[in-house]
């Protein structure tokens, strides 16, 4: 039986989530990419980041967990099909961008390293 989290154990969350997307961000950055969007709210859902480098227009949920594979493996199929609906919001409200590549990106924070940044992780399907 799981316990309910605590308001505290619900900020210091929080706090954890809004550290990993602004590394995530400044990751990116360094790697080239301009950050479009942070936190990006829609009636469907959040995208963490949306950055732009060249013709790619990256969708990125940022994960810190304790490994990669645990990073991976919380961008669960109803995460994904969140993000690509919220994307298409993103999209259909920024049409002067045509004919980009939109890519699904995951960046795991993990202990004790650097970010790890997968490309393509999953595509428009969600797989």
């Amino acid at each position: 039986m799981r316990h309910k989290p605590s308001r505290t154990d619900r900020k210091a969350a929080e706090r954890r989530g809004r550290r990993a997307e602004w590394i995530a961000a400044l990751y990116l950055m360094l790697k080239g990419y301009r950050i479009l969007a942070r936190r990006y709210k829609t009636p469907m859902g959040e995208v963490d980041l949306i950055a732009r480098r060249g013709r790619v227009i990256a969708m990125v949920e940022v994960k810190a967990r304790n490994s990669v594979d645990e990073a991976v493996l919380a961008v669960h199929p109803q995460n994904r099909k969140r993000i690509i609906q919220a994307s298409h919001y993103w999209l259909s409200r920024h049409q002067t961008m045509p004919d980009l590549d939109i890519r699904f990106d995951i960046v795991a924070i993990t202990p004790g390293q650097f970010p790890t940044h997968l490309m393509a992780a999953y595509d428009e399907s969600g797989f």
